[in-house]
């Protein structure tokens, strides 16, 4: 029972990774304003261009920083519209989302010829990189499988908690994202501030996207993010619009998907496979409900803003 115990929070660990990230870039973007719903596109669009790189430069972790840069590109689309053309931000974020999609989906037929997946790559993430955590007497179980990515997750968490919290431009991130208009008479470039915490929110979302491609499954297939990229936002309004709260709801939706792949080992058999498989979304919909009401965001999140319009 402790192996399944421990088998169950290794793949936690390993499911709540994706999420981590892009909850993270949920995090910085809503926090200076600016609603993400982008994500999941982003996410896509990440997992697609780490496995195109490796293709022709058999470097993971150059696909990993090829995804941050695609992830960046993609999300300067949803500033130019969201900030300089003030354009509703779910909207622009739903159009994003739908384009990486179909962008994605062509590429694939014109590079591989083929629809569904692509071919798998060699040398991806998918190794432990600390392989000694391994061979430590009965918890080395909780280490078997962890890839880069899942470290990579803890360290973001904190350095994220510390820049919006113990810097000055956290200060400045928080300030812009619950008055502008205040923030903006005190000398802070408003737009420049929230270019940066898009900018941010896509390199993040860019590496959840390559840790799904390149850290789970060595490929990239259709449909790979499967609305991860909403369970982030969710995650992120489960977590209060914290670095911390939003790691913390990562790893429950991470522990409800794990649920249903442990089944089996839990003696879960009996329980129909296709509820077993709406466990996430369904957790995803109850914690929302426990939330929405109490948890307070932004003042300023989702709202445009106009220089000199104060």
């Amino acid at each position: 029972m402790l192996i399944v115990l421990l088998a169950v929070l290794a793949s936690t660990l390993r499911l709540a990774t994706p999420l981590v990230f892009a909850s993270l870039g949920g995090v910085f973007c809503e926090r200076s304003g600016v609603v993400n719903i982008a994500l999941e596109g982003i996410m896509i669009n990440g997992a697609f261009f780490a496995i195109l790189s490796m293709k022709y430069v058999d470097s993971p972790w150059l696909g990993v920083f090829v995804a941050m840069v695609v992830g960046i590109i993609t999300s300067l689309i949803l500033a130019v519209l969201a900030i300089n053309l003030r354009a509703n931000q779910v909207v622009a974020g739903v159009a994003i989302n739908l384009l990486a999609d179909s962008f994605t989906a062509f590429l694939l037929e014109l590079v591989w010829h083929r629809s569904g997946q692509t071919d798998p790559v060699k040398n991806a993430l998918t190794g432990n990189p600390f392989k000694f955590l391994e061979g430590i007497p009965v918890v080395g179980n909780l280490f078997e499988g962890l890839n880069p990515f899942v470290y990579l997750a803890f360290l973001l968490v904190a350095v994220s908690y510390y820049v919006l919290f113990k810097t000055p431009l956290g200060l400045r991130i928080r300030a812009v994202g619950e008055h502008p208009k205040a923030a903006d008479t005190v000398g802070i470039n408003v737009y420049r501030i929230r270019y940066i915490c898009v900018m941010i929110s896509g390199a993040l979302a860019g590496i959840a996207g390559a840790s799904l491609s390149l850290g789970t499954v060595n490929l990239f297939r259709e449909g790979m993010t499967s609305g991860k990229g909403f369970i982030a936002l969710a995650a992120m309004i489960f977590g209060k619009w914290h670095p911390v709260g939003a790691f913390l709801a990562c790893l429950f939706f991470g522990f409800a998907e794990a649920i249903q792949i442990q089944a089996s080992s839990l003696g879960l058999d009996f329980i129909p496979s296709e509820f077993l498989q709406a466990i996430p979304y369904v957790a995803t919909i109850l914690a929302l409900i426990g939330v929405i009401g109490k948890a307070v965001a932004p003042k300023a999140s989702g709202e445009p803003y106009e220089p000199g319009n104060r």
